[in-house]
Order: structure tokens, then sequence, then C-alpha cells
């Protein structure tokens, strides 16, 4: 409990020191009294419409013990969309709200990931937090509080409109539930960060506790024992930043504008709960920028201990690669990504694995296509093709040991391969 403690204590302070700083000074304390003139709501929307043609996609029978084909389908629907609100009412006090309706018309025999849209798509909240510039630190020390990503892993933390990949790497899945027991990969919690720069080089950082609540009570608690989720990530850049100043929003194409290499460390841990006695995580990646050039990538880690000799390890990444084309006014950039995921093969690491609800078998993602870049990423479409491959070891046909093997809410299938057409579209 030494980091929650510490951190406990140093948001302590900084409240007490910005009470002091703020009472010496009459002009400061106003920032409180009213709000900023002119801070107004800015609201603003995000679309990804797909229409994807699935090939080869099988459901397992479980009267026959096998698997059946079912038929390539076309699915027109919308991929992700949000309504976002955010604003700055007061000096270094910012807000930021998402809704989401994602999966609208998503057919769940269709090859790409996601859950039942239900009869009507329903809306809930995505992203929901504040977060105050700390004084005296300039862009150093920033306190985000509410419902939001722990700061681990690139693939996680970028958003879905900012990666040259039709879809992201669901690399990313294995990890989110990992650490949040959720597809989401949202927690409530704290983060502490900032950025410092120098002259060619930067360094972002964050750290933070969050309140994950995996799969207790129905998936309202982390059940009778309780640890909270410790995250941190370092990321060294060197030349040109990835942002002008911190932030929690991540992109990788900045059509020539940057260069530069940015190299991240990402640890987190959360010690004893009902479902295991410790569960960790840590791995590496990369963003680089240079001309025509984006390519980024990372590997990661995990592992879960339980009771007695019960555990299980999980490693999973991947190299992702653009080249920025100018045509005229416009930019088309052919693109690739490899996804990889490795667990347990044999039947006693997979036995152990589902205890400690982790994944299991193999799983590889071959993504190749072209983007049409309108207005940079305010304006995209896309035409991409996406193979899967899977083995689940041991395991007998049935079973869901990973994402190739498994769809939410239908349960065991054999994913298919499918080609996507993508529209997106940022007002």
């Amino acid at each position: 409990m030494l980091p929650f403690r510490l951190l406990a204590l140093a948001c302590a302070g900084l409240i007490h020191i910005n009470t002091l700083w703020a009472s010496t000074d009459s002009t400061r304390t106003d920032i409180w009294v009213k709000p900023r003139a002119g801070a107004l709501l800015k609201p603003s929307a995000m679309v990804q419409t797909w229409a994807t043609y699935t090939f080869g996609q099988e459901l397992y029978d479980a009267q026959r013990h096998d698997y059946v084909p079912v038929d390539n389908r076309l699915n027109v629907y919308l991929r992700r969309a949000r309504l976002l609100f955010r604003g700055e009412p007061y000096e270094g006090l910012q807000y930021f709200l998402a809704m989401h309706f994602d999966q609208a018309g998503h057919d769940l025999l269709s090859a790409t990931q996601g859950p039942n849209n239900m009869s009507e798509p329903s809306v809930g909240i995505w992203d929901a937090f504040v977060q105050y510039r700390l004084p005296f630190a300039g862009d150093a020390l920033h306190l985000t509080a509410g419902w939001f990503r722990p700061q681990f892993q690139r693939e996680s933390i970028t958003t879905g409109w900012g990666v040259s990949s039709l879809e992201k790497a669901m690399s990313q899945n294995y990890v989110r539930t990992h650490l949040t027991g959720r597809g989401p990969g949202r927690a409530a919690g704290l983060n502490l960060g900032g950025m410092i720069k120098g002259e060619r080089i930067a360094l972002l950082y964050n750290t933070g506790l969050f309140n994950p609540l995996l799969t207790g009570l129905a998936g309202n608690s982390v059940g009778i024992q309780y640890a909270p989720l410790l995250s941190g990530r370092l990321s060294l850049q060197l030349g040109d930043p990835e942002m002008a100043s911190y932030g929690l929003g991540y992109t990788t194409n900045y059509f020539g504008q940057r260069k530069g290499l940015s190299i991240d460390v990402n640890v987190a841990r959360q010690g004893q709960t009902d479902q295991f006695q410790v569960s960790n995580a840590w791995g590496t990646g990369f963003l680089f920028n240079h001309g025509a050039w984006v390519i980024d990538g990372e590997w990661v880690w995990m592992a879960r201990k339980g009771v007695g000799a019960t555990a299980a390890r999980s490693e999973t990444g991947h190299l992702r690669m653009g080249y920025n084309i100018p045509v005229g006014k416009y930019v088309l950039q052919p693109a690739g990504l490899i996804m990889l995921f490795d667990g347990g093969m044999d039947a006693g690491e997979q036995a152990q694995a589902k205890n400690l609800k982790m994944g299991a078998g193999s799983e590889q993602t071959l993504d190749l296509g072209v983007n049409w870049y309108l207005n940079k990423r305010d304006l995209v479409i896309q035409l991409h093709y996406t193979l899967h491959q899977g083995d689940a070891g041991d395991a007998n046909p049935g079973n869901t040991v990973n994402a190739y093997f498994n769809q939410a809410t239908i349960g065991a299938i054999r994913r298919g391969n499918w080609l996507g057409l993508g529209f997106n579209a940022i007002f």
C-alpha cells in the first residue's frame, strides 16, 4: 500500500499548497469565483461507419461437437460513434465527457470483434474526467480524476481515429481485460502526470491508482478482498515531441510534421482480490515518425498468480507501418498491421489460465490496406483486408480460450476473415 499512501500524501500536499497560494493573492482566488471569460462548452462528434464482408466464419454446434460454417455476409454498421463535450471553465481546470453508441447494426456472426448491439443501440459513458494543472509546475504536473483508461500500452490509450489500420490491434483487448476486466478498458481512478520538454527531447510520465471492478458481485466489485490497480507509463521522446502540451489524447500519424522517436515503458500491478493473489503487466513500445513513414509497435507481458501453485502467463503485441504519399491536397497511405497473442498451449496451462480469467492458446491477425486522407484524420476513407488465424493448443473444440475462438454473447467460434470499407469523420 506504499504507492497508494505516497499518491494520497502528494495530492493532499498539493491541494494544501494551492490553498495557501490562492489565499495570498485575491486576484488568483478570483479564478474560483467566476468562470473564465469566453469559456464555452465545446461539443464535437466522431463517427466510424464500416461496410464489411465476412468469409469463412464458423460457429460451434454443441450437438455435433464440431464447428459449422455460417453464410458469408455483408454488414454495414457504426463501428464507433461518439458525442464529446469538453471545456476549461476555470484556468487550468478542464473537463471531458464522451458518450458512445458503438456497434449499432453489428452482426454477431461477422468476423469483426464486438458485443451484441441489442435490438436498439444504447448510449453510455465512454470517458468522463476532470483534469487540473497544478500550480508552480507548468506543464509538469496534472491531476486527472474520473472514469478513463489507465495510462498503460499505447494501443489502449490511442483513439481508433488515430491509427493507420482499419481496426486497432486487438492486443489491446487482452491488455484491457487483464487490467480492468472489461474490453473498453476504463476504470474509475486518479492519475498524476506531466510533460517535461527540453531541446529536442521530452519526457511524458503518468502514474495512476484505479478501482477496476473485475467480476465480483456481477461485475460491481473486486469482491471481499480488495486491492487497487497501480499503473505507470514513461515515454521518452527524441526529436519532435508527440504533443505540444500534456494530455491524455494520442495519435500516430503526423503527416510529415513530426520527426521523432518515442520509446515507452509500462508497468501495472494489482494485489489480492477474490480473483487472484496478484496480477502484473509490463511492456514496452515505440512510435517512429520521419518523412512519409509512420511506424509503431509494442510488446506486453501479463501474469497472474492464484491460490497455491496456480499461475498463468501470456504475451501480446503488434507492429504497424504506414507510408504517406501526397496526392494533390490529399494523402494516400498504404498500411499494414500484424498482431500476435501467445498464451498457454497444454491442458494444464490452459486450465490455470481459465481459472485466473486469462487468455490461452495463440492468435494472429494480419491487416493490409490503404487509407485515403481527405482532411487528415478528420475525414478518411479506408479499404482493408483482415486475416485471422488461431491455435487452441490442447483445448477441445468448443473451448473459448482466446478472441479467435470466442464471440461475445455467442460463445465458441472460429473467426473468419473480412474485407472492410471504412469511413471516418470528426465534426
